[in-house]
């Protein structure tokens, strides 16, 4: 037996050449070839400059042609995309600050001082007559 078992790549490894990935994603390769050129995804480069798709470039390339599917031109595709990695982003850093601060206050021992979050259950309101 091997002392160094195989590990599969990950999501972001670059290993699909250009047809399988068309062929995954459902899309031609001169359509991944468009994306490339107006930097919709982020293909890997071989020595002689052939394009390598990640599982997560075959998810985006889904995701763009859901977009176009559902009427978005390529530039609201991109700035959609855009958008999306910005929220995720500054949903992360919400959460490094929001347990920086409980780290602090526990720390101190005292309690943070944090909005409650909204959960998926349903809220009743009550007036007065």
């Amino acid at each position: 037996m091997s002392e160094n078992p195989f590990v599969p790549p990950g999501p972001e490894a670059k290993v699909f050449v250009i047809s399988v990935a068309a062929e995954l994603s459902g899309l031609h390769p001169q359509t991944l070839r468009t994306y490339d050129r107006l930097g919709l995804v982020e293909p890997g480069r071989t020595g002689g400059g052939g394009r390598r798709y990640s599982l997560a470039d075959i998810e985006m390339l889904r995701r763009i042609a859901d977009l176009t599917a559902e009427g978005l031109g390529l530039e609201g595709v991109k700035r959609v995309i855009d958008l999306e990695h910005r929220v995720a982003a500054l949903t992360l850093r919400v959460s490094e600050l929001e347990n920086e601060l409980v780290t602090a206050h526990q720390a101190l021992g005292t309690v943070p001082n944090l909005p409650v979050r909204a959960s998926a259950a349903h809220v009743t309101l009550y007036r007065r007559r």
